[in-house]
């Protein structure tokens, strides 16, 4: 009999599977075990990274030494989500808990500078619940919710900052165009470096400081990394060039190669090894959760594998993430999980392990996971939705089948069966297709109402639409059809 050829899902599952052997006792006798001192917690995020584009999630390619060291000592999610395809609508979710329609519109798409857009300060969010609870916190990175005077990170919980407030940054002169972006708390400040290693320094130092006090922490490290543009380290000269006069800025699409891609990931890896370093130093590692994902999926050099699409598009490639928890004290090593997750589980789960609660007035729609990790639970089904203006684009997720629709065409995908969406089975099982379109409905009528009028510069919808070989939709499309359309 011919043997069914291995494929790259067999060799992750086999990979987790291989490493709880190596971490059986320990970690299982210290899950159950309950903790009197609240856990610390870095929560690190990439930017714009790929499903694939760690080496532990099967990117053949490249060296992430110590991402892959998180997951042998924690838990690698193989069905995680983002909240939204964009950067500002998943960081809504991700601090507030909640779907970023919820709130003001205009945070489920990039904010764009507008001054009067952003997180409303009196929402409640992961730094100032846990403020509750005797955390101090600190962001080190990237924010995107906001602009002052209104938004900030020190007006949203934090107790400091250290990054830059835009959508992205020159890794080299920490500017966007002729305006500079790097800060220390809200005052604005030059410094010399490139912004992955600054931000890694500073982490560093903030771990040092840290461990000189008994109150736990939250060091929340937002890399910029791999966003574009497209520099890694020693590429001051890219800057420069598009510094010049005529350059179309860092948003530049002429740019970058595969070989640079890597290298950013690569150095952001390195950054990451010395904040585990500092940990380990002070002997915190054992009671700090530690978190690795990204804000989306990725973006043009990004590795999506097994899934269609990228950043922006509600395709898999767009939403999939990588997901990986690591906690010794209370979590098993060397596992992987199915457990269909979403960037705004993370509050819950957090508050949980903290000991903290949400705000009654501000319920979290995520999850907590911690039933998940900790005690090894089977997976939960979960109902996820998501809407994007750019394409018309909706999605709904309920167990392993999705509806899908971008522009003119709807889709019904078992993407468990089918990762790279291409058999559409709306027809061949009408009645879970319309389903998920009347729940689709059901819950955006519970949401804000959609924006018609894009807060950032207009979306190319081309790419798309030749895709699926629709026309581009017009810059402020009509709502969706009904359902029984």
């Amino acid at each position: 009999m011919k043997k069914k050829p291995i494929t790259r899902r067999d060799l992750l599952r086999g990979a987790g599977a291989g490493l709880v052997a190596l971490a059986a006792g320990r970690g299982g006798d210290q899950a159950a075990e309950p903790r009197t001192k609240p856990p610390n917690i870095v929560f690190i995020m990439a930017d714009d990274l790929g499903y694939a584009d760690v080496s532990c999630y099967g990117r053949p390619d490249l060296r992430t030494p110590n991402v892959d060291a998180l997951a042998r000592r924690g838990v690698r999610f193989l069905q995680a989500y983002a909240n939204s395809a964009v950067c500002s609508a998943t960081r809504t979710a991700l601090i507030t808990g909640r779907y970023q329609y919820r709130l003001r519109v205009g945070l489920e798409e990039p904010v764009a500078g507008n001054p009067d857009v952003g997180l409303p300060p009196e929402q409640p969010t992961l730094p100032s619940l846990l403020k509750k609870a005797g955390y101090s916190s600190t962001l080190l990175g990237k924010w995107h919710l906001g602009v002052l005077p209104k938004f900030g990170p020190l007006q949203s919980g934090y107790d400091h900052f250290y990054g830059f407030r835009g959508g992205g940054v020159d890794y080299f002169s920490h500017s966007v165009g002729k305006s500079d972006d790097l800060w220390d708390d809200d005052v604005l400040i030059h410094q010399v470096g490139y912004m992955t290693e600054l931000l890694g320094t500073r982490a560093v130092e903030v771990v040092n400081n840290y461990a000189k006090s008994a109150q736990p922490f939250l060091i929340s490290l937002h890399f910029n990394a791999p966003h574009w543009p497209w520099e890694g380290p020693g590429d001051q000269a890219e800057s420069e060039r598009l510094r010049q006069p005529g350059s179309k800025g860092i948003a530049d699409f002429d740019g970058g190669t595969q070989k640079t891609y890597q290298r950013m990931i690569e150095e952001m890896d390195r950054q990451i090894g010395r904040v585990l370093g500092a940990l380990d130093a002070h002997e915190l590692t054992e009671n700090t959760i530690v978190i690795f994902t990204s804000d989306n999926g990725g973006e043009r050099f990004a590795d999506t594998w097994p899934f269609t699409g990228k950043k922006t598009e509600l395709l898999e490639g767009g939403l999939r993430i990588p997901a990986i928890v690591c906690w010794p004290a209370r979590i098993p090593q060397g596992h992987t999980t199915d457990q269909v997750s979403i960037s705004m589980d993370w509050l819950p789960t957090l508050l949980a392990a903290a000991g903290a609660q949400p705000d009654p007035a501000s319920p979290p729609d995520g999850m907590n996971l911690l039933p998940a990790l900790t005690q090894g639970v089977a997976p939960v089904p979960r109902k996820l939705f998501w809407r994007y203006k750019a394409n018309h684009q909706r999605a709904a997720r309920d167990g392993d089948y999705k509806f899908l629709k971008i522009l003119d065409n709807t889709f019904l995908f078992n993407v468990v069966e089918d990762p790279l969406e291409r058999a559409n089975l709306k027809d061949r099982h009408p009645d879970v297709y319309h389903r998920l379109v009347r729940e689709w409905y059901d819950w955006n009528a519970s949401m804000l109402p959609e924006i018609r009028e894009s807060v950032t510069a207009s979306f190319d919808g081309g790419q798309l639409a030749d895709h699926f070989g629709a026309k581009k939709p017009d810059p402020a499309p009509d709502l969706p059809s009904p359902p029984d359309d």
